[in-house]
């Protein structure tokens, strides 16, 4: 199969996307497309969007200024990737599993996160973010883990840094004033850093970790 074929499927997946209202798309749609730029996640799923909209996200996604000029120069330019170039990991999520989504994303919100996506019908993914953190979360009906693994052997299901010994002071002593739940209170390690662990709703287990000094 070539590759311009390949792309056509990638349109025709994005498209589908759209009108199932899936949320990550609109995400790359508002990064690729000038004219949606302004709206929200909401706002651009209840857009129209057409075949040719799915088409010129494949095609700027790809480098190209639209889809004409990236069928007369795909060919060309998918073979002109030096043999040195690597992958880019541009970005890392915890997942955790939860029971109730929406009691999931308004703990976090209280944390200071901000909702990315909701997604299904009824929701069962999403994810929320602070900053550079982003957190993955999944609704399960099933017990997950036995029941008081987690917390008697401490695994964690996230780990998130900061960059100073007085911002994880700081965000510390801003959720105790929320009055969050946590695992284990802000102490400092034998290897020169700050913890402090909260404990969301389904017991997972959110490191928080900072310089010492």
């Amino acid at each position: 199969m070539s590759n311009l074929e390949n792309l056509k499927k990638q349109a025709k997946q994005y498209l589908r996307w759209h009108r199932d209202r899936y949320y990550p798309v609109a995400a790359m749609i508002r990064e690729h497309l000038p004219r949606f730029r302004q709206l929200s996640d909401p706002e651009i799923l209840a857009s129209a969007f057409r075949l040719a909209d799915a088409q010129e996200l494949v095609a700027r996604k790809e480098g190209f200024s639209g889809w004409q000029a990236l069928k007369t120069g795909a060919s060309i330019a998918m073979t002109q990737i030096p043999t040195h170039s690597r992958p880019i990991l541009t970005s890392v999520a915890a997942h955790l599993y939860v029971r109730d989504l929406k009691a999931s994303t308004d703990f976090f919100i209280k944390l200071g996160f901000a909702i990315d996506f909701v997604y299904g019908d009824p929701p069962f993914y999403g994810q929320v973010s602070r900053d550079n953190a982003h957190l993955a979360l999944r609704h399960m009906d099933e017990p997950f883990f036995a029941e008081d693994l987690r917390e008697r052997e401490q695994l964690l299901s996230a780990s998130i840094t900061l960059a100073s010994a007085e911002e994880i002071k700081t965000l510390f002593l801003t959720y105790q004033a929320a009055d969050v739940s946590f695992a284990q209170s802000l102490r400092n390690e034998p290897w020169h850093a700050k913890t402090f662990i909260v404990k969301d709703p389904d017991g997972n287990l959110i490191l928080f970790a900072g310089p010492a000094n």
